[in-house]
């Protein structure tokens, strides 16, 4: 039987993902007059729409008011233990992405000028990618195929019917008990949100909890979850795991003994790796490694210049915000010949515990082991914030790194955290230093004003030591 043979097609720019990366690079490119192909094989928006951000944030939100109806005699109002209505919250989930959607779809980038073609690509040369209806000869190729879950090879667990954070907001029941593999941001944001929402959770975790984050201020997040039922057993390894009869049984050990847990359901959260299976890279000329695509900072390929590699495959973090940053260091360095690189910029990242633990650039461990004594610590306290103390959220801190009066890093854990800690995010990313966060009128009472007391702090000395008060006396001499 005939077929009809694949349309031919010249285009300035391929781009493989339609996630945060793909779509913002594409949507670029568009805009600035230049013939664009996308091809998405899954759902437009990619992880964070579908299965990542949105659908876990809507997750916690739903979480938060069972919290807070438990909390709030606290306050003075009496209120009856919160009841879940799962298929509600699923419902709640399922509004944002949907409220959401339209701003990824293929109808809005067909509509900036974009050629959508809903199917696999793959290489076929260095310069050309092909689907099933076309092949695409490009000047650039975008590679932005995200990540997947990463699962560990531990005995039994291809043999069960396990969740990771593409399932697990879809389940037919609210877990009895569960059980999460993982205490890295995921692992710990869902076994908050579940344990509000009713759930017995158990976290198992090889090294400790929230490993990547400030130490100090991890362990206050850790602390709270822990108060709040959650059961976290650091420095465990899961050994095999089984499922019988709609029951987990889960093998795990410490230093000192092995033991067997229980669970209705299992959530592997033990990190992401980047999606290059299928794209026919070696066809591409594109070189890879163990860890994904080589690239440079400027987030080329190592081995195929006219290739361009943005968002999570690019092996710089797994952030949707860095993945909208590569797309920015694309249009600048590619359309625009600015000098952007991947590390232009300090990264921020937050954890949405309640608290909250938002870092940015490096933790104090990090800032002492590359530049030893020469680094110093500020730091205020949210009991001492008067915001904080007249909401009852006193829990955090914010921490301010700093070497030869500039930022290196910071780290702030409490309620909104990830939201004040963009206030420093933007004076080190301008190269301010940190008396910048002292110079500015801070709205009373709020939250964000620790950034500018643990910055004030950093000059106690300075403004009210012996040299100062000298100088004062001196200057009252002056009619």
């Amino acid at each position: 039987m005939k077929t009809d043979a694949p349309t031919q097609m010249k285009v300035d720019l391929v781009v493989i993902g339609a996630g945060s990366a793909g779509l913002s690079a594409a949507a670029g490119a568009a805009m600035l007059g230049l013939d664009v192909v996308l091809f998405e094989k899954g759902e437009m928006g990619g992880d964070c729409l579908n299965s990542g951000c949105v659908p876990s944030k809507a997750l916690l939100s739903a979480a938060k008011y069972a919290a807070a109806a438990r909390e709030s005699s606290t306050y003075g109002i009496t209120t009856v233990e919160p009841v879940t209505h799962w298929p509600s919250v699923q419902q709640h989930i399922r509004k944002a992405i949907d409220t959401i959607a339209p701003v990824d779809s293929q109808e809005r980038f067909e509509g900036l000028g974009v050629t959508v073609i809903r199917e696999h690509a793959h290489f076929t040369n260095p310069n050309t990618v092909a689907s099933k209806s076309v092949v695409v000869q490009a000047r650039r190729i975008i590679i932005a195929t995200g990540s997947v879950p990463a699962i560990p090879p531990i005995p039994g667990l291809d043999t069960v019917d396990y969740l990771t954070n593409e399932t697990v907001f879809w389940t037919k029941s609210l877990p009895e008990h569960l059980l999460i593999l993982g205490a890295g941001p995921i692992g710990m944001e869902m076994a908050q949100a579940f344990a509000r929402l009713g759930s017995a959770v158990t976290v198992i975790e090889m090294d400790k909890a929230l490993a990547r984050s400030d130490r100090d201020h991890a362990e206050i997040a850790v602390a709270a979850l822990r108060k709040e039922g959650v059961t976290i057993l650091e420095k465990h390894k899961a050994v095999s795991v089984s499922q019988a009869d709609g029951v987990f049984s889960l093998e795990v050990e410490d230093e000192s003994a092995r033991k067997t847990l229980t669970g209705s359901h299992l959530l592997v959260a033990t990190g992401r790796k980047p999606v290059t299976d299928g794209l026919a890279l070696q066809a591409g000329n594109v070189e890879t490694d163990r860890q994904g695509i080589l690239v440079t900072d400027k987030l080329r390929s190592v081995s195929n210049k006219r290739v361009w590699v943005l968002g999570d495959v690019a092996g710089k973090g797994q952030f949707t915000h860095l993945a909208g940053w590569h797309a920015s260091v694309f249009v600048r360095r590619a359309l625009f010949k600015q000098g952007s690189k991947s590390s232009s910029l300090p990264l921020p990242a937050v954890t949405y515990t309640s608290p909250e633990v938002a870092q940015l650039a490096l933790t104090e461990a990090e800032a002492r082991a590359e530049y030893g004594d020469s680094i110093e610590v500020s730091r205020f306290s949210f009991h001492e914030n008067d915001r904080a103390i007249a909401e009852g959220k006193t829990e955090g801190e914010c921490k301010l790194i700093i070497r030869k009066g500039k930022l290196v890093g910071a780290s702030i854990v409490g309620e909104g955290a990830g939201d004040i800690i963009q206030l420093v995010t933007y004076a080190m990313s301008n190269g301010m230093k940190v008396q910048s966060l002292t110079n500015f009128i801070s709205p009373y009472p709020t939250r964000t004003e620790v950034v500018k007391r643990a910055a004030s702090a950093h000059f106690t000395d300075t403004v009210f030591g012996k040299p100062a008060r000298t100088l004062v006396s001196l200057l009252q001499r002056i009619p």
